[in-house]
């Protein structure tokens, strides 16, 4: 029997709920969770508290959890990378970077074409290796979540960067303000949140997908494939079976491939992001507002 945490919308949803299970809080006390990511080598998670400039740690052996990181750039999304290197969007570094397996700090991307990024928001890794991240300028809108500043962009766009020759292009600029993302698993589709609506009245608040070019290193014009019936879709990320979990004002929304809304997990806060972890990657990890939650599926992540 299903529990309150999943709501039903489309008889889909049913081989992804499982039964008698029921959310569960690991932590609070945070101001505005974001970015988790999970590290299966030491069974570990990571996840930001950007007003507090602190990346918090929860253990998932004694469900222990600690400052892994003060100050810390106010940082935002992270993602691993092929070598299991944490790689972070930085608001007030106004950067890209990665943290060597020694623990030293490498900027992989802080100008476009001479000037500086607004304030990358949220990353994901491709196959390849290449680094694909969102830069809206919500980092330097005020001094809560970075520190303010004028854009020197003049826009706000998703970029790829390659580290094998420290290349960063452009490769989306008709977006207002570009928020989560994710590959499709076959990475033939690149998902982008747009949340222009948090600056303009009718501004966006939906997902567009993009399909990418034959070379993987560039992508088609997008489509809209949802638009978010409660607050603003944030970030999100894709299970094996192309569903897309993403964080919302009600809690986290499952939509199916073809964009249909399917179920929802009904979280008491604003969700912000998520991820999945755990050894199987069936549990998907839930920054919301103060607090990381967690809730067990009958599905995996996509990405490893």
């Amino acid at each position: 029997m299903l529990t309150d945490t999943f709501e039903v919308l489309d008889e889909r949803f049913l081989r992804y709920a499982p039964g008698n299970v029921h959310l569960e809080r690991l932590h609070t006390g945070c101001r505005w969770a974001e970015g988790p990511v999970y590290f299966p080598a030491g069974r570990y998670l990571l996840w930001s508290d950007i007003p507090n400039d602190r990346v918090m740690r929860w253990d998932e052996t004694d469900g222990s959890v600690s400052v892994f990181e003060q100050p810390a750039w106010n940082a935002n999304g992270h993602t691993r990378d092929l070598q299991g290197r944490l790689i972070s969007c930085e608001h007030r570094g106004r950067c890209v970077s990665r943290a060597e397996h020694d623990g030293s700090r490498t900027v992989l991307a802080s100008h476009h074409e001479g000037r500086r990024l607004n304030s990358p928001n949220d990353v994901v890794v491709k196959s390849d290796g290449s680094v694909w991240f969102t830069d809206p300028t919500y980092g330097i809108d005020s001094d809560y979540e970075g520190d303010a500043a004028a854009s020197e962009i003049g826009g706000s766009h998703v970029y790829r960067f390659d580290p094998q020759d420290d290349r960063l292009g452009a490769v989306i600029t008709d977006m207002s303000k570009p928020n989560g993302l994710a590959f499709s698993p076959d990475e033939q589709w690149l998902y982008v949140v747009d949340t222009g609506i948090s600056h303009a009245p009718d501004g966006p608040r939906h997902i567009r997908r993009h399909r990418l070019e034959a070379d993987g290193r560039g992508v088609g014009q997008g489509e809209v494939l949802a638009t978010c019936s409660a607050g603003l879709f944030d970030g999100l990320r894709v299970d094996v079976d192309g569903n897309l979990w993403a964080g919302a004002g009600d809690g986290v929304h499952c939509l199916a491939p073809d964009g249909q809304l399917i179920g929802k997990i009904r979280v008491p806060e604003v969700v912000a992001n998520v991820c999945f972890g755990g050894p199987k990657r069936n549990r998907l990890f839930i920054c919301a507002t103060r607090s990381l939650y967690a809730v067990y599926l009958k599905t995996r992540g996509a990405a490893a």
